[in-house]
């Protein structure tokens, strides 16, 4: 039981709750759910508050509270809910992600206090397959080793400035970057075609549960674009992420990047609902 509060913070206690709602939806809710299935809720392992709404005592909605604002399975209710407990306590995030609605109904209620965001993602299809891919794969894209880092790295570095327009270099020098691309390659989620010393085409699984994955930081080098890398690319990394990692891949993807949106159309990914990002 969760009291009488509507929101409060949860704990391991709720744990079994929790997962019942992110797995009710493993695509849509794959990034909070992979924290919680390996962390639990005590804040402390988990990095972030995870935030519950309930009604008669029933758990009905969460917020991931850390870096990211990420409402799951919220109403119009449990948004407002939300949206007066992260006013209240300030701005934590350099985001809020989601499902559009969601995502709407907390910046109506935060925009006043927060804004003005760096930049609005107004819609992101959310795109997943289980099926072997369409194409042919990449025989060249493989799992990255741990000697390949500091190779790696500067796609990486790449591709992100280039996505959120800011570099992860920024603040503390790319410490945090770092340890999160070294974790990615160590687990073996980050793939890569590497020729001579240049990185080809690159993407990493970010999150993974049970039900589902999320692949991230997909990036051929300008220069190469066009000439197909990216689909050949993904098609390895489905395959092999299918065979390894998770039953369903899944992505998403700014809706004005239509030749992204045609390669995963090509590899055999469907759009299967959409995300809306804030971000500051």
């Amino acid at each position: 039981m969760l009291g009488a509060s509507p929101v409060r913070v949860l704990d391991d206690r709720h744990r079994d709750e929790a997962l019942r709602i992110l797995d009710a939806d493993p695509v849509a809710n794959v990034f909070v759910g992979s924290r919680v299935h390996a962390a639990g809720l005590d804040p402390r392992r988990l990095g972030a508050q995870m935030w519950g709404y309930s009604r008669d005592g029933r758990l009905l909605s969460l917020c991931y509270a850390g870096a990211n604002l990420i409402p799951v399975n919220a109403g119009p209710d449990a948004v407002r809910a939300f949206a007066e407990r992260a006013q209240a306590q300030g701005r934590r995030c350099s985001s809020i992600v989601g499902p559009v609605e969601a995502v709407t109904g907390l910046w109506e209620i935060l925009g006043p206090y927060w804004g003005p965001p760096r930049a609005v993602r107004g819609l992101q299809p959310v795109m997943a397959t289980s099926r072997p891919p369409q194409v042919p794969a990449d025989p060249l894209v493989r799992r990255v080793a741990m000697s390949e880092f500091e190779l790696i790295y500067p796609a990486c570095v790449a591709m992100f400035t280039e996505e959120v327009g800011v570099s992860p270099n920024a603040g503390d020098g790319g410490v945090l970057y770092r340890a999160r691309v070294a974790e990615l390659i160590r687990s073996g989620r980050a793939f890569a075609r590497i020729e001579d010393g240049r990185v080809m085409f690159k993407a990493e699984v970010g999150a993974v549960t049970p039900y589902a994955c999320q692949v991230q930081g997909v990036w051929v080098p300008p220069d190469l674009r066009g000439r197909g890398l990216s689909v050949s690319g993904m098609a390895a990394l489905v395959t092999e992420s299918l065979r390894t990692i998770a039953p369903v891949v899944s992505l998403y993807v700014n809706d004005y990047n239509v030749r992204a949106r045609a390669a995963y159309r090509r590899v055999g990914f469907d759009e299967v609902g959409e995300f809306m990002s804030i971000l500051f």
